[in-house]
């Protein structure tokens, strides 16, 4: 099979965790124990997203007396690509001896008309209070939300259409290599009046880069891996219910929040309606159990999973 899968910032950073090198060096250790298995056996997209460590370096970067302005967030996005990459794949490499594993730098374009630009809704950087959080709004011209019990910042996320990059990917699975792209939803691009790229001041959402990717490359099951088990109605309440197998109509019914459970449902969702194939959100170290049918919340067309590959 060939299976993009999508590791959550918060599975390389758990909430509440310092954002030291160490710590999420030993999270992608962690991951890709979960994950080896699976590259072993099947061709394999791993992307990841970046919300907490872009938000990081754009701290360290507003607070450089050194320069005259912060990097921008395409520039800071490459830069997680970079260093997220090269955890991943060293740690892959490791894993799988001998096995080409390969790590991207990527762009992904959007419309400069999107209207995520006026309504900032990605979470990035660190959990604050919420005192804390109004403070560094104040401080630093910031727009912050609640995330959970927390605060953060957010940043807007506009829509991915294409991944620039997706011929090359395609060519390094089919020859056999790992690849590690996407990252952070990819470099959020646009192209100017004269044709060319360039980057805008963005956070792309990188389970929905993950779903067109998926679709693009043809992929048999996209899987969504972050630090919660499965899809829950009701988050926090006394009727909170798992979801284990569903349709995409079905999740289409349930109102999820847009800047946590909505773009993961949204990703499922239209992989499925597309290309008739599976596709499931759950913990990372379940991924080859939710692969199996055993784990995780998983939707395709029938709400039936693995019989559904029969029927496809």
């Amino acid at each position: 099979m060939r299976i993009v899968v999508a590791l959550g910032g918060n599975a390389l950073l758990r909430r509440g965790q310092k954002p030291d090198a160490d710590v999420q060096v030993a999270n992608v250790r962690r991951a890709v124990s979960a994950l080896a298995p699976l590259a072993h056996d099947h061709q394999l997209v791993l992307t990841h997203g970046n919300g907490p460590q872009v938000g990081v370096l754009a701290l360290q970067s507003a607070s450089d007396p050194s320069l005259t302005t912060p990097y921008p967030f395409d520039v800071l996005g490459a830069q997680t690509q970079g260093m997220i990459g090269y955890w991943l794949l060293q740690a892959m490499q490791n894993a799988l001896p001998g096995r080409q594993v390969a790590a991207l730098i990527n762009q992904t374009l959007v419309s400069v008309a999107d209207p995520a630009f006026d309504n900032p809704t990605k979470f990035v950087g660190e959990v604050y209070d919420e005192a804390t959080a109004r403070r560094l709004a104040a401080d630093r011209g910031w727009t912050v939300k609640p995330d959970g019990a927390y605060w953060r910042r957010v940043v807007p996320s506009p829509r991915p259409q294409r991944v620039v990059e997706t011929r090359l990917i395609r060519l390094l699975l089919n020859s056999g290599a790992v690849v590690v792209s996407a990252g952070g939803g990819g470099v959020p691009a646009i192209r100017n009046e004269r044709g060319h790229l360039e980057g805008v001041e963005a956070v792309v959402d990188k389970d929905l880069t993950a779903s067109i990717l998926a679709e693009a490359l043809e992929a048999d099951a996209l899987l969504l891996l972050t630090d919660v088990p499965c899809v829950l109605l009701n988050f926090g309440t006394p009727t909170e219910t798992p979801i284990t197998h569903s349709t995409p109509a079905q999740m289409r019914t349930f109102d999820f929040a847009a800047g946590s459970m909505g773009p993961k449902v949204e990703a499922l969702c239209r992989f499925v309606e597309i290309t008739g194939d599976m596709a499931a959100v759950g913990a990372m170290e379940d991924a080859s159990a939710i692969l199996a049918g055993t784990a995780g919340t998983i939707v395709t067309p029938t709400g039936r999973y693995p019989e559904a590959i029969g029927d496809n």
